[in-house]
């Protein structure tokens, strides 16, 4: 009969109520995670504030997760020619800017001109500015590793 094998009555009995079973398993699982696009023009996108020692016209997109959680995307935005004055985050930044030139520094460290589609890294707790030096508002997008926070440093003398 060569190599093939033949099965009984009850073993096929078995299989088909074996895959019935996984049917209904199948059935009863989560719906998946969507996938997801967005762009920054987007209307879609619901806008918030930002915190109040950043420049007026400010704004801040979830694009997916909590703020309150940790990994975390949003879109930042600031006004043309605004300063984003000196802060850190608990958490690490990963960004992307999408719109505009922003000039970023980092403490100890030369100013960083990021134009559309540049990539940048933002260790945790390390205080840094920026400017947005372009006619049009910077959107930068940030994944973000820990929970959302911004906080300014106080300058001596100011």
């Amino acid at each position: 009969m060569g190599n093939y094998a033949f099965i009984g009555h009850s073993q096929a009995a078995l299989l088909l109520l074996l895959s019935l079973v996984g049917s209904f398993a199948l059935a009863q699982a989560p719906v998946p995670e969507q996938a997801l696009t967005r762009t920054a023009d987007d209307a879609q996108l619901k806008w918030g504030p930002c915190p109040p020692f950043l420049p007026k016209g400010c704004a801040i997109a979830v694009l997916h997760g909590d703020p309150a959680k940790d990994n975390l995307d949003v879109f930042f935005k600031v006004p043309a020619k605004s300063t984003i004055p000196l802060h850190w985050h608990t958490s690490a930044e990963r960004m992307v800017l999408v719109a505009g030139k922003l000039h970023v520094t980092y403490d100890g460290q030369k100013t960083a001109i990021l134009r559309p589609g540049t990539y940048a890294y933002g260790p945790a707790k390390r205080p840094h500015k920026g400017f947005c030096a372009s006619a049009v508002p910077c959107v930068l997008f940030i994944a973000f590793e820990s929970p959302l926070d911004a906080v300014p440093v106080e300058i001596a003398g100011k």
